[in-house]
């Protein structure tokens, strides 16, 4: 990396990648403080929207100094878009992140047309917003994750063989629901802040019914905000809502749901004191001290 962001993401490098799908990402590789992989490989934690979230969660790996409250080793990827792709990553999360089949809420349309009304937005970028939720594919970015990217990290960063972790908030967060909805092994802890779940008849309520009683081993924490319930954005009262709904049908099937910052069980969960903009930070330091202190 240049000097300038060397200074503010210390032990960063980056590289761009092409997925056996034909896309293009960008990616931000943070290393513990004074790692070496020949002493003792670190795991990997994957952070999904690295264009918007690097700069607010890999300078956290100073945690794994902490002295009041560690956290285990870890390797930080974050993922996001390069080049020109880069300015349009807020679009192109729709078709990485939202499962395959996922409905549209009318809500969510409607979050979107304040947008254009208001300015903050134009018609054609509004349209092609919702154009990549048409034909979601969450199926092939978890494939690139574990296939295509995971390989060269090992490769490139010796890292550990087991224990990797991964975070996404908001449609990053119904991408880890997904991820866990799998019963994939590759991950042993997944953190899911408010999750975007903003459809009752959402893909993960359908994924969780057919999964019955077994739950998966991997670890689940699940992160909302207070302000997105108790606010007048219809948009996040249902996506608030829907977390809480997820969460309370995981306890019918036989889920042992903690809340608070104790892991005592496979899902754990957690209320933020944010709105949906500022809680990611708070939500990746929850996923940290829940999932991966030492």
């Amino acid at each position: 990396m240049s000097t300038m962001w060397q200074g503010c993401l210390a032990h960063t490098d980056y590289f761009e990648m092409r997925s056996s799908g034909g896309h293009d990402y960008g990616v931000w590789v943070t290393t513990p403080p004074r790692y070496d992989p020949a002493a003792a490989q670190a795991p990997v934690v994957y952070v999904l929207d690295g264009n918007w979230a690097v700069g607010m969660t890999a300078p956290l790996i100073v945690t794994q100094l902490d002295p009041m409250q560690s956290i285990r080793p870890y390797v930080q990827v974050s993922v996001g878009y390069a080049g020109e792709e880069a300015e349009h990553w807020e679009r192109l999360r729709n078709r990485d992140l939202v499962p395959p089949g996922e409905p549209i809420a009318k809500e969510y349309i409607d979050a979107v047309e304040m947008g254009v009304e208001t300015g903050a937005t134009t018609r054609e970028q509004a349209d092609a917003y919702l154009a990549e939720l048409s034909d979601s594919r969450g199926d092939m970015f978890l494939d690139f994750l574990t296939d295509d990217l995971h390989p060269r990290i090992e490769r490139d960063y010796g890292t550990a063989p087991s224990g990797h972790g991964l975070f996404g908030y908001s449609y990053g967060g119904l991408f880890s629901l997904y991820a866990w909805l799998t019963k994939s092994t590759f991950f042993e802890s997944i953190g899911a802040g408010s999750p975007g779940i903003v459809n009752a008849d959402s893909q993960v309520f359908a994924r969780l019914q057919a999964m019955g009683d077994t739950l998966p081993a991997t670890k689940l924490h699940v992160t909302f905000n207070e302000r997105e319930l108790l606010g007048d954005m219809a948009v996040y009262q249902n996506l608030a809502k829907n977390a809480a709904t997820f969460l309370h049908r995981l306890t019918q099937r036989n889920g042992s749901v903690t809340d608070g910052t104790v892991a005592s069980g496979p899902v754990t969960s957690a209320l933020m004191h944010e709105t949906h903009v500022t809680g990611l930070q708070a939500s990746f330091l929850s996923y940290l001290r829940t999932c991966r202190a030492k």
